[in-house]
């Protein structure tokens, strides 16, 4: 499992830019709150020595999947929420996580992790009423 910002990152594939490379279908994970993006870390080696061969090949755009045997779905176990999962669910998964972890960081007495887990919940928080806006007015 890979945290950002204190919450779990999503799994999900994407496209990465690597110089004047495009590689599509790379496990990534992504931050919910920050939108940080990186590589998943048991595929980060493979993209990185695909990333500089199709660089020095002058590629424009190569498919990870063509290249690199990995295991796509097991790739993705290890995280908790998954790109095509319902984003209300995913907000509200994200939510509970910051608040248990509020809760220890309170009985722990750690102030610095306390306000920044409080940061956190304020930009779930607000996606979720975007997520609520969006979803009454359809």
């Amino acid at each position: 499992m890979s945290y950002c910002c204190g919450a779990s990152m999503i799994g999900t594939m994407g496209t990465l830019k690597h110089k004047r490379t495009h590689i599509h279908n790379v496990p990534i994970t992504l931050c919910p709150v920050c939108h940080r993006t990186e590589v998943h870390y048991l595929a980060r080696s493979e993209y990185e020595i695909l990333a500089e061969y199709a660089h020095d090949d002058g590629a424009e755009e190569v498919d990870f999947d063509h290249y690199v045997n990995h295991r796509g779905k097991e790739l993705l176990e290890n995280c908790v929420n998954h790109d095509g999962e319902d984003p209300m669910e995913v907000v509200r998964s994200q939510i509970d996580m910051a608040l248990d972890l509020l809760s220890f960081a309170c009985r722990i007495q750690d102030e610095e992790w306390q306000q920044a887990l409080k940061k956190r919940l304020c930009v779930l928080n607000g996606r979720r009423n975007k997520l609520r806006e969006r979803r009454s007015s359809v």
